[in-house]
């Protein structure tokens, strides 16, 4: 799945996506917006209007 449009998603989707990357092929939220050259900020901003948290010692959103 391709994140270039994330700010489209639906956010509980894109919590899931998001996750399951980290989870499984970049590690940490750095290495996920490098591969995919997207906005960091921007990313984390979508997620917190949904009511999400990014947790760096858990690498993922809640």
């Amino acid at each position: 799945m391709d994140l270039a449009n994330f700010d489209k998603m639906d956010p509980v989707m894109l919590m899931s996506i998001v996750n399951m990357k980290l989870r499984d092929e970049y590690g940490d939220l750095d290495n996920l917006v490098k591969a995919f050259d997207i906005d960091k900020d921007a990313l984390i901003a979508k997620l917190a209007s949904a009511g999400f948290d990014y947790l760096p010692e858990a690498k993922q959103f809640r």
